[in-house]
Formats: C-alpha cells, structure tokens, sequence
C-alpha cells in the first residue's frame, strides 16, 4: 500500500507543478476552504464545489 500511496503523491507533486503551485500553496489553500466551511457550519460532507 505505501508504494500506492508514493505513486498518488508523486502525481500530486506532478500535478500541482504543472498548475504552478507548491504543495505549501495547495495545503494552505485547502486548510483556508476547510475553516470558511467550519465558519459556515458545513463540515458535514456536502462540499463547496460538488
């Protein structure tokens, strides 16, 4: 399982270069979307972009 799991960060590595951004920036993104929605009361699964 850790050699799938290699595989998948290394497409996310792959991915978020070709976007133009450090994984720093799509983690800091991500943990900013998961506040807004604690703000709002909507951690509970239903998403904001779904």
């Amino acid at each position: 399982m850790a050699k799938e799991v290699g595989d998948v960060l290394w497409y996310i590595a792959a991915m978020s270069d070709d976007l133009g951004l450090s994984l720093e920036e799509i983690a800091r993104m991500n943990l900013d979307k998961l506040r807004s929605r604690a703000a709002r009361h909507r951690l509970h699964g239903t998403g904001d972009n779904r």
